[in-house]
């Protein structure tokens, strides 16, 4: 054990996946035994809910790891052009379905990037090259930040 332990001490990729899958399986399960209702409750004044946060976080991978490392559009991969526009659960999503997609997201994001050297330059985004590395470091950014507003947002509705 203590050798796989060394490799992922020495290992930058191995480390930023490490962390990023934490934040992943942690966001997956933020509507874990909650109802419908409870996953579309809003108790802040913008339209964040736990759903719409996982629909975000989902999105928001789609774009760093199709989009910026994978060289589609979002126009091709059938995204919502803004952030804003990603929180937002419509009538037809369900957990179940919210979910899967994360999942989904998630499994195409490791695919997409699992060939890509941290230090390569890739230019699929609109705001103009970034390495992976760089990629990562954000993708881990946005899941700790969302990580925590869903906590807070579960630890609300539980306690309602």
């Amino acid at each position: 054990m203590a050798g796989a332990f060394e490799v992922l001490l020495n290992d930058d990729r191995a480390q930023l996946e490490a962390f990023v899958e934490e934040y992943r399986n942690a966001l997956d399960a933020i509507v874990d035994g909650l109802t419908e209702e409870q996953a579309r409750e809003r108790l802040v004044p913008s339209a964040t809910t736990l759903l719409g946060l996982l629909k975000h976080v989902t999105w928001m991978q789609r774009v760093w790891f199709e989009e910026c490392i994978g060289g589609r559009s979002r126009v091709e991969l059938g995204l919502v052009r803004t952030p804003a526009e990603s929180f937002v659960v419509d009538d037809h999503d369900t957990i179940v379905g919210v979910v899967a997609a994360h999942r989904q997201a998630c499994a195409t994001a490791r695919a997409v990037a699992a060939d890509v050297p941290l230090d390569a330059v890739v230019t699929g985004h609109r705001s103009g090259p970034r390495t992976v590395h760089w990629v990562y470091l954000q993708v881990l950014r946005e899941l700790a930040h969302h990580c925590g507003h869903a906590d807070i947002l579960r630890e609300q509705i539980l306690s309602s």
